[in-house]
C-alpha cells in the first residue's frame, strides 16, 4: 500500500468542486486543480519520490479535460492495483440550483456551447452517471452554502481523533461604525458603565489597567460575565457537534474603544483557558 492518500474531486459543473478543494487544502492536503487524468500516474509517482512529507493529495478532475471520460476509469483502477489509496468525491446539485448558479455568476456551462445551459447540465449528468456510481462519497450541495460545504468535506476526510478544537475569533467593535458582517454572535455591552465619561479614562483604551478596573469592578459586569460564560459553555459544544470549525464572537459598545475591548480581552482569556485556538482583534479601537 502506497503511503499517500489521494482524493479525486469530481462531479457536476457548478456543484462546488473548487470550494471542496480549498476545504481540503485548509486541513493539510496538497491540492491541484484540473490536472489531466493521463498525467495522474506520473504526478503521484513523482510526489512519492521527491516529496516524502506530502501524505495527502487532492485533485479536481472533470469534463474540462477532453479525454477525461475516455480514460479515467482505466487509470483509477490501475492506480488502485498499484496500491494507491484513491477515494472519489463526487459533488452534485439539483438542476434548478445549478442553473441558478450559472445565471448568477454569468458563466457558461462547459457543455452548452451549442445548446442552452440547462441542456448542458442534463447532458453532463448523463455523461457522469458511471463515475457517480464509482464514487466513494457523493455530496449533494443543493441546499449548502460555501461554509456548510467546506465543513461537510472536512468532516469526511479529517479523522475525528486529529480534529482540532474550534477556532474562535473574538472581536471588539463600535456600534457607531456598524455591526461586523461576519459575526456569529454579537453581544452588546453598552449597558456597562462607560469610561468615556470619566475625564482621566476618556482618552485611554480598554487595554489600560485603569479602564479595565473601571469596567470590571461592578456587580452588573460580574453577573453579566458569569451568565455569558454559562451561555458560551452551553452552545459551543453544540456548534462543534454540528461540525462548525470557526466561531466569530463580537462584543460591541458605542465607539469600540473601552467596554467592548475589555470584554473581548476577558473572553479571549476565557476561551484560551479552555484550550481553544483564539484570534483577537479590536476593529474600531483607533477610530474614536
Amino acid at each position: 500500500m502506497k503511503n499517500l492518500q489521494v482524493v479525486i474531486i469530481t462531479g457536476l459543473s457548478g456543484s462546488g468542486k473548487s470550494t471542496a478543494l480549498r476545504a481540503l487544502e485548509d486541513i493539510g492536503f496538497f491540492c491541484v486543480d484540473n490536472l489531466p487524468v493521463v498525467l495522474l500516474p506520473k504526478f503521484l509517482s513523482i510526489t512519492l519520490q521527491s516529496s516524502p512529507k506530502i501524505r495527502q493529495v487532492a485533485l479536481v478532475m472533470d469534463l474540462r479535460q477532453k479525454t477525461f471520460l475516455e480514460k479515467y476509469q482505466r487509470i483509477f483502477e490501475r492506480l488502485k492495483e498499484q496500491g494507491y489509496r484513491i477515494k472519489i468525491l463526487f459533488l452534485e446539485a439539483g438542476e434548478e440550483s445549478l442553473l441558478r448558479r450559472f445565471s448568477e455568476t454569468r458563466r457558461s456551462h462547459p457543455l452548452s456551447e451549442k445548446s442552452s445551459i440547462m441542456e448542458g447540465i442534463q447532458t453532463e449528468i448523463k455523461k457522469l452517471a458511471t463515475l457517480r456510481q464509482m464514487a466513494d462519497t457523493v455530496i449533494d450541495t443543493t441546499a449548502s452554502n460555501v461554509h456548510q460545504l467546506k465543513d461537510t468535506v472536512q468532516k469526511q476526510f479529517m479523522p475525528s481523533a486529529s480534529r482540532k478544537k474550534m477556532l474562535i475569533s473574538v472581536m471588539s467593535f463600535g456600534y457607531r461604525y456598524g455591526l461586523p458582517a461576519d459575526a456569529d454572535l454579537a453581544i452588546d455591552v453598552r449597558f456597562l458603565p462607560n469610561p468615556y465619561y470619566v475625564e482621566k479614562l476618556k482618552n485611554l483604551t480598554g487595554h489600560h489597567r485603569d479602564v479595565e478596573k473601571y469596567v470590571l469592578n461592578n456587580e452588573e459586569c460580574k453577573t453579566f460575565m458569569s451568565k455569558a460564560a454559562d451561555m458560551l459553555n452551553f452552545i459551543i459544544p453544540l456548534y462543534e457537534k454540528e461540525g462548525k470549525v470557526r466561531l466569530n464572537v463580537a462584543f460591541g459598545c458605542t465607539g469600540g474603544k473601552h467596554r467592548s475591548v475589555v470584554m473581548a480581552n476577558q473572553f479571549s482569556l476565557f476561551f484560551q483557558k479552555r484550550k481553544f485556538i483564539v484570534h483577537t482583534t479590536h476593529r474600531d479601537i483607533n477610530k474614536s
